[in-house]
């Protein structure tokens, strides 16, 4: 779902290094002091700072890799610092995340082979259903359409074994404009969820519509696609979601333009607002969230780094006792701001409302 990326590294804020053993430091003035190297095994007059009982360091999992350059997301413990956009692999237009299963899904749930085989037979039934249904409600039009794939889109998340619990109004503003609704990224759990309040259509990468069964639905459902790898297609697809937005269409985003697990997120990638400016358009931010049985935050539904898509989803029909948490929240009118400002307030709201 790229629309568009944040900006290379600026060298007024990430100038460039030089490995240490090889920088030129200019001469030391005659009375100053040196200041105090850090505990060196090459340097072993040096002596190392005790370490602080009464703070113990954050654990950093090992298998994380550090990557030079400055942070992309704040520090966290199982994420060090990510490159910047221009040193990411495929470019600084690439849809990029440091998340990884082993850094942020939790280990396997010990379980049966009967929960997991019933739900899959459910969620068979659901997609079953809904090859059937969607297209004839697609020609009766939206008055049908809307309500019909609420209804599956529940279904799913019931399927699957997940409570949903929405707090907030509806996604579309009283008036009946369209409105761009955004939301953060983490599992495949995030699209029934939103679609499970009301009729929107997602704004979804191009592969999508080569998925087997899914990808045909979501092209009879109005989805759009956009071709993350070609920018030169960028401003038709920011026109033709402007274009969805003036005619009074829900349009669901996920600005970070690929999956995180939700322990860090990614920055919003500014196009999509560009839309909804274009369009004069509020935007609509939602938190979806979800937890354990007993509220506790969890990583189990996140769909990260190679995982197939039957990889994450098996793992949430294992877990029992899920709840997926809807907020909506209040509208984003533009007002003056440009693409930039109203991006960053989207996700302030966003992520206000975990």
């Amino acid at each position: 779902m790229t629309l568009a990326a944040a900006p290379g590294p600026d060298p007024a804020v990430h100038p460039p290094t030089t490995p240490a053993r090889t920088a030129l430091r200019p001469p030391t003035p005659a009375g100053a002091r040196h200041p105090a190297r850090p505990a060196d095994p090459a340097h072993p007059r040096t002596l190392a700072r005790p370490a602080d009982p009464a703070r113990p360091a954050a654990p950093v999992h090992p298998g994380a890799p550090v990557h030079p350059g400055a942070p992309v997301h704040p520090a966290h413990p199982t994420h060090p610092a990510g490159p910047p956009a221009g040193r990411r692999p495929g470019g600084p237009w690439a849809a990029w995340s440091p998340c990884t299963p082993a850094e942020c899904l939790p280990p396997p749930a010990a379980t049966g082979p009967l929960r997991p085989l019933c739900r899959t037979a459910l969620l068979l039934a659901v997609l079953v259903t809904a090859v059937l249904l969607v297209p004839v409600a697609a020609l009766l039009g939206a008055r049908v359409l809307g309500p019909v794939l609420r209804a599956l889109h529940r279904a799913v998340l019931a399927a699957a074994g997940i409570r949903l619990v929405v707090r907030g109004g509806p996604l579309r503003p009283d008036d009946g404009r369209g409105v761009l609704v955004v939301a953060d990224h983490t599992s495949w759990v995030d699209v029934p969820a939103l679609g499970a309040i009301g009729p929107v259509t997602m704004l979804a990468k191009r592969e999508v519509r080569d998925w087997p069964v899914i990808g045909a639905l979501a092209a009879r459902t109005g989805t759009l696609f956009v071709d993350r790898e070609g920018l030169s297609r960028l401003p038709g697809t920011v026109a033709a979601t402007a274009a969805a937005l003036r005619g009074g269409t829900v349009v669901g985003v996920f600005p970070e333009a690929t999956t995180w697990c939700g322990a860090v997120r990614g920055d919003y990638r500014r196009a999509p607002f560009q839309a909804a400016l274009d369009a004069g358009v509020p935007v609509r931010p939602v938190t979806v969230t979800v937890t354990t049985a007993d509220g506790r935050p969890t990583t189990a539904a996140a769909f990260v780094g190679e995982q197939t898509l039957g990889d994450a989803v098996g793992r949430v029909l294992r877990m029992s006792g899920l709840v997926c948490e809807v907020v909506v929240g209040e509208l984003l009118e533009p007002g003056d701001d440009d693409r930039r400002a109203l991006a960053v307030r989207a996700g302030e709201r966003v992520r206000r409302g975990r």
